[in-house]
């Protein structure tokens, strides 16, 4: 019976009939629970279907008083704001969408000093949260409450790493807010961003969660939220609420390729404008927690070249004059706690450190050479002060083992004295798939250091000869150490 009718169903289509699908899941609906489809996963699809919202009014009007627009007169206009918050070029989506020929807008002309956002009200007596790259380089500051009524502004401070400020406005009485979310969000949850687009004024629009924990390519202290929900230029720093009327999120990026609404749209999440929001509002600035390490991604490679049994924790790729060189921190470890806390990878341990106060003592559990150990140390205050360094190649070398050309660092101006640095990669070399890059410096391999070319070739006849699948090389790239993982 039901090949029959499922052949009628082609038929029909094949015929140019429009076939209309609840139809088509009402006739195969039922076989199919019958043949094997849990039951009990049937009655929560239909518990959670006559329970989804039919309108979000009345959350609406609960909230939309809280959240501003925002006017900002400045010297300079901000490209950011006026392109939307488009992704950061070189960033990983940005690089991703051009790999499949979609170019982001060029900047849009200068001439304009007028730039406009969103913001929501997180107090009575007038605190407004908004976005760091729509307030922050503002002369004057002009917010629009949702009944019409203007006031003017002042910055209580900013936060350039998760780009978050915190502005206010003086009212007579007191001023609708709202909360935000003590939960994170569950990925396919309702959402309703509200905020200013293209300055036409509180607008509400609705979507859902379409992923967590986002790196688009910015500072390492954010995880964002993904959204689907229609957010445009103008909608920078107003809130993504939950269908409970609490803030999840602030919207501050998009993808674009147009500079309208796609519907891939990113929030700060709630947890870290809390903390941040609670800093710039007590002392005006943000003070984070450092230790002096360096970090990358533990991938599937380095795990297998570090003999890990699972790929996890953040892998240390370079020490800087701080509390963890001091306290025996090696390069080459994998930390994976944080006192109780377990590291997802080298972000994750960004934002744990960084939200502990300076002076705060702290446990790290490491794994160094298989073995589990433990170092206690004092967290130290973030400095903001990056130190980077241009390598030159040079133009003769020495043909080494997996398509590599090298050469040693003391012959190449500007390489200093250690190491190796590779001339040229062949494109089809294990070298080239492992992702090392022409202007490497080799430092090490599996922990032992290379000078020379015959050295690199030794060690890797040594490898092969051991049957390793792979090998674990510290480069210098660009000023930053880090290491690779090279198959063999």
């Amino acid at each position: 019976m039901l090949g029959d009718r499922s052949s009628r169903i082609v038929a029909a289509a094949l015929a140019g009939k429009v076939v209309v699908f609840t139809l088509f899941v009402a006739m195969i609906g039922a076989p199919l629970v019958a043949g094997g489809m849990s039951r009990s996963l049937a009655a929560e699809v239909d518990a959670v279907g006559t329970s989804a919202p039919v309108g979000f009014e009345e959350v609406i009007e609960r909230v939309r008083p809280a959240v501003v627009g925002i006017r900002v007169k400045s010297g300079q206009r901000s490209l950011d704001v006026e392109r939307g918050r488009l992704l950061p070029p070189g960033s990983f989506l940005d690089r991703f969408f051009r790999q499949f020929g979609l170019q982001m807008p060029a900047d849009p002309a200068s001439g304009s000093d007028l730039t406009v956002g969103a913001g929501f009200l997180v107090s009575g007596d007038g605190y407004i949260v908004t976005n760091e790259h729509v307030a922050a380089s503002g002369v004057d500051i002009e917010v629009t409450t949702d009944d019409g009524k203007i006031y003017p502004a002042k910055i209580i401070g900013s936060d350039p790493q998760t780009d978050l400020a915190l502005i206010k406005i003086v009212s007579l009485g007191d001023l609708p807010y709202v909360r935000l979310t003590a939960k994170e969000p569950r990925i396919g949850e309702w959402v309703l961003p509200i905020g200013n687009p293209f300055g036409l004024g509180g607008t509400v629009s609705a979507g859902i969660v379409s992923a967590r924990g986002r790196d688009i390519g910015e500072e390492p202290y954010n995880d964002f939220i993904q959204i689907d929900a229609p957010v445009n230029k103008g909608n920078s720093g107003g809130p993504t609420f939950n269908v409970r009327g609490e803030v999840i999120g602030v919207n501050t990026a998009i993808y674009s390729p147009s500079g309208g609404s796609v519907g891939v749209a990113f929030d700060i999440p709630a947890e870290t404008v809390s903390l941040v929001i609670r800093q710039l509002r007590e002392k005006g600035h943000v003070t984070r927690g450092w230790v002096g390490v360096y970090l990358q991604e533990v991938t599937p490679r380095i795990a297998d070249a570090l003999n890990l049994k699972k790929v996890r924790g953040a892998l240390v790729a370079q020490l800087d004059e701080g509390p963890a060189a001091k306290q025996g921190v090696e390069v080459g470890d994998v930390i994976i706690f944080v006192n109780d806390h377990e590291l997802k990878n080298s972000r994750d341990f960004a934002r744990t450190v960084a939200a502990i106060a300076p002076g705060t003592v702290i446990n790290l559990r490491l794994l160094r050479n298989e073995r589990e150990i433990s170092i206690e140390m004092t967290v130290a205050e973030l400095s903001r002060a990056a130190k980077v360094e241009k390598e030159k190649q040079a133009e003769v070398g020495e043909t080494s083992a997996l398509g590599v050309t090298l050469a040693p660092a003391r012959s190449v101006s500007g390489a200093g004295d250690s190491g190796v640095v590779i001339l040229d990669i062949k494109p089809d070399s294990a070298a080239a798939d492992g992702g090392l890059q022409v202007g490497d410096i080799v430092l090490g391999i599996g922990g032992r250091p290379v000078s020379a070319a015959a050295d690199f070739n030794k060690m890797v006849d040594e490898a092969q000869i051991q049957a390793k699948r792979t090998i674990l090389l510290r480069i210098k790239r660009a000023g930053a150490m880090s290491f690779v993982a090279v198959s063999i």
